[in-house]
């Protein structure tokens, strides 16, 4: 993403601190926790609405962020940082992993929604105090550069959370839809494609491609494949032994997206996971014609030599319709159909 160009220098240092452990070893991952699950969200119910990352420079969007919870029939609770700035970030890191913790802590807040991603999450992650989550563990919503988050909840908590659209995104009635069935309603979702064709004869938006056939069970691990990439070397990358990893991207030239998945396979992540789910990577295109490889071309070259299922196109991603999916939930995928479905309970009780 164009907000980390530091991206290749650091995935590069990380990399080189993980070549003395050869043979798929994580170095500095994080020893597996027992998994957590988040109590329930009901309609009535208070949210916290935070920002984690960049600041929002229109304050409008923070009052829709706002309106659209209340219209999803909760209650809201804003942090105390939320329209705050400081730079391109929403405050101090104290001040926005100040707002996270109290979130947590707060016993009338039930789940917390993630303002908007951009950049800075990461530097949270140091800052959480994450005796106290476990102790009070909740939903959390978002996107993009949350992905940070997911992933150092999920390593140093345990916790699953919810990897979905922000406060100031759209909430168009797919998404909306996607809230109830999943918070409210607790559905064990299956996730497949939206099978609207538009006026096309033929469906052309939301299609999935089979890279490698097959179903794969495991719990599902990944994000924004930049932030993901970022955490190389640090104790917040969660154990990949066994799971689905699932990606997403935006505005990266495919050989940056070449670069990021190289890192992943050289320090042996790719080679643990029992399956794939590429989501969309939006504004990704080559660009000047000849001169780079594809993406088509770079997703072969790192999946299909990895034997397990493996699919891209899935709702995931910088796209106006998303699903929300559980990072750390137990899912089955199947790559032929180009779905994946929950195979357990996400919530506590």
């Amino acid at each position: 993403m164009h907000r980390r160009h530091f991206l290749g220098s650091a995935a590069l240092a990380a990399t080189s601190l993980m070549l003395p452990w050869v043979g798929g070893a994580q170095a500095f991952a994080a020893a597996p926790r027992r998994r957590l699950l988040p109590l329930a969200l009901n309609p009535g119910d208070t949210i916290g609405l935070v920002s984690p990352s960049a600041a929002t420079d229109e304050p409008l969007d923070l009052q829709l962020a706002q309106e659209a919870m209340e219209a999803l029939g909760l209650k809201v609770k804003v942090g105390p940082h939320l329209g705050a700035r400081r730079g391109h970030l929403a405050g101090s890191d104290a001040e926005r992993a100040g707002d996270l913790n109290a979130m947590f802590a707060d016993r009338e807040v039930k789940a917390i929604v993630c303002a908007r991603g951009g950049s800075g999450a990461a530097r949270l992650l140091p800052l959480l105090d994450y005796a106290a989550i476990r102790r009070h563990p909740k939903i959390l919503l978002g996107y993009s550069d949350i992905t940070a988050l997911h992933n150092a909840l999920l390593s140093q908590a345990g916790l699953v959370s919810f990897h979905g659209p922000i406060g100031i995104g759209s909430w168009n009635s797919f998404n909306a839809d996607q809230f109830r069935r999943v918070f409210f309603q607790r559905e064990q979702m299956e996730y497949r494609n939206s099978a609207d064709k538009g006026d096309e004869l033929v469906q052309r938006r939301n299609r999935t491609v089979t890279i490698t056939g097959g179903k794969a069970q495991g719990e599902l691990v990944g994000g924004n494949l930049s932030v993901l990439v970022a955490l190389a070397g640090s104790p917040y990358l969660p154990d990949f032994r066994g799971k689905i990893l699932f990606l997403e991207d935006v505005s990266e030239a495919p050989y940056r997206i070449d670069r990021m998945l190289s890192t992943l396979r050289l320090m042996g992540a790719l080679d643990q996971v029992a399956g794939v789910i590429f989501g969309e990577c939006t504004e990704c295109d080559p660009g000047n014609g000849y001169g780079s490889l594809t993406l088509p071309q770079i997703f072969d070259d790192y999946f299909k030599p990895l034997k397990v299922p493996a699919y891209r196109g899935a709702m995931i991603g910088h796209i106006r319709q998303q699903f929300i999916v559980p990072v750390g939930g137990r899912v089955e995928m199947d790559a032929d159909a180009g779905t994946f479905r929950m195979l357990e309970p996400v919530f506590a009780g």
